[in-house]
C-alpha cells in the first residue's frame, strides 16, 4: 500500500539553556580583570618607591610654570616659608662673605640682550636703573622670564636634561629661589667634598649667566644632610659648597658686585623636615632678591 512507503520526518528541538547568549560578558570580564591587574600594579608601585621618586613623578606631571604662590612655596615646601630672621636663627654658620649693596648711582646695570624672551632687555642698558627703581610686577615678571629661561636652558642641553626634576624654581617673598637638589644616584657634589660634579658646574655657569641679566643682588646658601658627609664638618662643607657655586655663578657672568650673602647651613634647615635623610636635603640655594621700590621723594619711612 501506498501508505506503507511513506517517509516520515521527524524534528528533535534541543532543549537546555545553553542557546546563544552572545559574548559581551566575555568583553566586560576582561575589562575587568585588566582594570583590576592594573589597581593592584599602581599600589605595588607606591609601596615599592622611594619619596624621592614620587616627587620626581609627581614633578613629571606638574604644569612647567613657576609657581605664584605668595605663601613662599608651590612646591615641595608645602606652603611653609623660610623667613630671613628665621633662616638666622637656627644655629646656621655666621655669613661667610657679605657686601652692603652698592649705592644707585655706582653702577649702571644693564639687562642683557637675547637673555629674557621678550626683547625687554634691550632697552634697558645706560638707563642707570638698578634694582631699586623696579617695580615689585616688573619684577615679578622679570622672575618669570628668568625662571623660563632656566628651564629651557636645562632641557636643551643634553648634559643637563636629566637635571630637570632636580631644579626647583619658586617665587616666595623674598624672591626668586632656584635650588638644585641631590638625587639619589645623582648628588650635585662629590660625597664628602666641596667638588662639584661636571653636569654641576655647567649648570651653575647657564644660571650664572641668565641672572647676570637681572640687577637683583643674589643670596647663596649650602646645605647638607642631617648626618656628616663621611668625615667632613656639615658647617664647613656647607660653606664650601656655597662658595664653590659662588665662584662657578661669576664664571657664568654673574658680577661679584651683586653677591649679597655666601653662606653654610648645615642641616639646619631641611627641604624636607619629615625626613631628615633624604637626598632632596642636600642642595644648593640661590635667592635672587627681591628688591623694594624706592621712596618718593619728600617721603620718610
Amino acid at each position: 500500500m501506498a501508505g506503507d512507503n511513506a517517509v516520515v520526518i521527524k524534528r528533535i528541538k534541543k532543549g537546555g539553556h545553553g542557546g546563544h547568549h552572545g559574548g559581551a560578558w566575555k568583553v566586560a570580564y576582561a575589562d575587568f580583570v585588566t582594570a583590576m591587574m592594573a589597581f593592584f600594579l599602581l599600589m605595588w608601585l607606591i609601596n615599592t618607591t622611594t619619596p624621592e621618586q614620587k616627587r620626581g613623578i609627581a614633578d613629571y606631571f606638574a604644569p612647567q610654570s613657576i609657581a605664584q604662590t605668595v605663601s613662599g612655596s608651590g612646591g615641595v615646601m608645602g606652603g611653609k616659608v623660610m623667613g630671613e630672621d628665621q633662616a638666622h636663627a637656627g644655629g646656621a654658620q655666621s655669613v661667610m662673605q657679605k657686601q652692603s649693596p652698592p649705592s644707585p648711582n655706582s653702577k649702571t646695570k644693564a639687562m642683557a640682550a637675547g637673555a629674557t624672551e621678550n626683547g625687554a632687555a634691550s632697552n634697558q642698558t645706560g638707563t642707570g636703573a638698578d634694582s631699586n627703581n623696579a617695580t615689585p610686577s616688573t619684577q615679578d615678571g622679570d622672575f618669570a622670564h628668568a625662571a623660563e629661561a632656566i628651564r629651557q636652558a636645562v632641557q636643551d642641553n643634553p648634559d643637563l636634561a636629566n637635571l630637570s626634576h632636580q631644579v626647583i624654581l619658586e617665587s616666595t617673598p623674598q624672591g626668586m629661589r632656584i635650588q638644585l637638589v641631590d638625587q639619589d644616584g645623582r648628588p650635585m657634589f662629590q660625597p664628602g667634598s666641596n667638588e662639584p660634579m661636571p653636569y654641576t658646574r655647567k649648570l651653575l655657569s647657564a644660571v650664572g649667566g641668565i641672572i647676570a641679566a637681572l640687577p637683583n643682588r643674589v643670596s647663596i646658601s649650602g646645605h647638607t644632610g642631617g648626618n656628616a658627609e663621611g668625615a667632613a664638618d656639615n658647617w664647613d662643607l656647607s660653606s664650601a659648597r656655597a662658595s664653590q657655586a659662588r665662584a662657578l655663578l661669576q664664571a657664568g657672568g654673574l658680577q661679584s658686585d651683586r653677591i649679597y650673602e655666601v653662606a653654610g647651613k648645615a642641616g639646619s634647615e631641611p627641604l624636607l623636615p619629615e625626613d631628615p635623610n633624604a637626598s632632596a636635603n642636600r642642595r644648593l640655594s640661590i635667592l635672587l632678591m627681591r628688591e623694594a621700590p624706592p621712596t618718593p621723594p619728600g617721603k620718610t619711612l
